[in-house]
């Protein structure tokens, strides 16, 4: 089944330094981007994150530091990857908990406002978790009857996770052949930043996801703990985090 589509749509898989997404930077980025016409356009890019590779990392995609010393920069492309990606929105397998984090903590770097909230968003991986409790080597084979080859290139996992999609819509009638019907249904947590440490509750309010002060609205520990807000901006969380933080602290502030 092919999707329906009222915006262009653009997969993508990234390869990184680690999983750390505070500090770890994407080494290559792969993009299929179909159009609701259904033309595909594909890309791979190459990056120099900077950084070493940690050489687990290394182990798993391939891809060491002598492979992207002269490569560009995420700061160097990230203006043409924003226009790229401008008015698509996103799939992507774990892409909610990883990719997509990851991706814009290196826009925030490059000082590229690229607002990722206002992309609608579907995990494959969710809705495989939710429907079979797999992998995305057996999500293939178990979806599409093939073997993945070149697991863990960007490229080809790229390709899988598209496949995939639409062999899950083919496959499960509930499943609604829409895209924000399809964001909604692949999301794990009503996220207010991509990693996961503020989200919304039941009344919609922004809480806390983690430590003392998990479940607590945000605006009320700021001002009960002032120095709350010092110790997570100056500590190892994601830039983003961060900058939601900040954006809740001043909101607060002119009431």
């Amino acid at each position: 089944m092919e999707l329906n589509l009222k915006n262009p749509i653009a997969f993508f898989d990234l390869e990184t330094t680690g999983i750390n997404i505070a500090k770890d930077r994407i080494v290559e980025i792969a993009i299929l981007k179909i159009d609701p016409s259904g033309k595909e356009d594909a890309i791979t890019i190459r990056l120099n994150p900077t950084i070493p590779i940690d050489p687990k990392a290394s182990e798993i995609h391939g891809i060491y530091d002598e492979d992207v010393e002269d490569a560009p920069t995420f700061a160097e492309v990230a203006k043409n990857l924003s226009h790229l990606l401008e008015g698509c929105d996103l799939g992507g397998y774990n892409c909610s908990k990883f990719d997509i984090p990851l991706l814009a903590e290196e826009f925030l770097r490059a000082n590229v406002d690229f607002d990722l909230k206002k992309r609608k968003v579907i995990d494959v991986q969710v809705i495989f978790h939710k429907m079979e409790q797999r992998t995305l080597s057996a999500a293939y084979k178990f979806y599409c009857q093939k073997e993945l080859e070149n697991a863990h290139s960007a490229e080809s996992d790229t390709k899988a996770t598209y496949e995939i999609l639409k062999a899950q819509l083919d496959r499960y009638e509930e499943l609604e052949n829409e895209i924000e019907a399809l964001s909604k249904f692949s999301s794990v947590l009503d996220n207010v930043d991509f990693a996961g440490r503020i989200i919304l509750n039941e009344d919609g309010v922004e809480v806390f996801n983690f430590g003392k002060h998990k479940g607590i609205p945000v605006e009320e520990v700021l001002d009960k703990e002032p120095s709350y807000y010092s110790w997570m901006m100056n500590g190892d969380f994601p830039l983003y985090t961060k900058k939601v933080l900040t954006e809740i602290k001043l909101r607060a502030f002119n009431k």
